[in-house]
């Protein structure tokens, strides 16, 4: 009996509007163009999605990150409804940015856990597998009864503050849960660590009241996965000058930069604030001391690594 020529499994990249500019940068990378898909609205604003080109047996990535407006989500949901339907191999969700992320747990009574709900619609709309950035915890691939690639933006960070060259770094903790993450880049850029002790006293408000570690007359970085109002990361800037620190850095992976963000840190006594492009940043969200910095080559390379079945942790070894 002949043995069957059983064809290589194909390739395409789809994208919805959430962050078509990273999108497109993935793309090139890779050296692929965007596939087809028609993406309009019915007069009351209800979406609708349909894949312009034959996909049946193919190995399917959509990126999407899932950020305010909801409409993000539902374009997510219809475009892996849509793959499904028309008989791809496998589809994985790019995930640059995990929305909801930060209701993971029922820490009051009555109250949804909307990162569950999320990775509970995004299965049953029919992802294969997931491929994200910077979690708000760790925990949150649990959440997903499919294979999850957790990528980490602090190579892309640390590249970037190498060439700076910075001396007698102090890496700031802006609060406990982001412990773990200032030690990393402690050790990878040379210096040392210490803890901001806050307390919240309603949603997006932070009051700093203590800080632990040496920083007077040391540049400073203060590292977190998102900058939300920014009020956190303002009031741990006020704390280090306050306490004498030399220059004050910041960095997050997701710049959601939402209400009075970039006028908080516009004034604040921050030298840069650099970021991602796992969000689209509005020019309106734009200040003078904002450094973005792309993560499409290292999603590009995850891609790669994925559609090959090579390792994706070995971006990080």
């Amino acid at each position: 009996m002949d043995e069957l020529n059983v064809p290589r499994r194909g390739f395409k990249l789809l994208a919805g509007t959430a962050n078509r500019a990273l999108a497109e940068e993935i793309s090139a990378c890779l050296g692929v163009e965007l596939g087809k898909v028609t993406m309009s609205r019915f007069s009351d604003g209800e979406i609708f999605v349909r894949i312009d080109e034959n996909i049946r047996g193919h190995d399917v990535f959509i990126v999407q990150p899932t950020n305010p407006p909801a409409e993000n989500i539902m374009e997510l949901l219809l475009i892996l409804d849509a793959v499904r339907r028309a008989s791809a191999a496998r589809t994985t969700c790019v995930m640059p940015y995990y929305g909801y992320s930060r209701q993971d747990r029922k820490d009051q009574p009555r109250v949804a856990i909307g990162a569950k709900l999320m990775a509970n619609l995004i299965v049953t709309a029919g992802a294969d597998r997931v491929l994200g950035i910077d979690f708000h915890q760790h925990a949150l691939q649990g959440f997903f009864d499919i294979p999850v690639d957790h990528l980490y933006a602090a190579p892309v960070f640390v590249s970037h503050y190498r060439k700076k060259q910075l001396k007698d770094l102090v890496v700031v903790a802006p609060d406990v849960g982001s412990a773990k993450m200032a030690r990393g880049f402690a050790k990878r850029l040379n210096g040392t660590f210490a803890i901001i002790d806050k307390r919240r006293p309603q949603p997006n408000v932070a009051e700093v009241l203590n800080v632990v570690g040496e920083v007077e007359g040391r540049d400073c970085l203060i590292p977190d996965d998102m900058i939300d109002t920014a009020g956190t990361v303002t009031e741990a800037a006020r704390a280090l000058k306050g306490l004498g620190a030399k220059d004050i850095y910041v960095c997050a992976t997701h710049a959601l930069l939402s209400g009075p963000a970039a006028e908080r840190l516009r004034n604040a006594p921050i030298k840069e604030v650099t970021v991602t492009d796992t969000v689209a940043i509005p020019e309106s969200h734009r200040f003078p001391q904002l450094t973005i910095l792309s993560v499409g080559e290292l999603l590009a390379k995850a891609i790669r690594y994925t559609h090959s079945d090579e390792s994706v942790s070995s971006l990080f070894e």
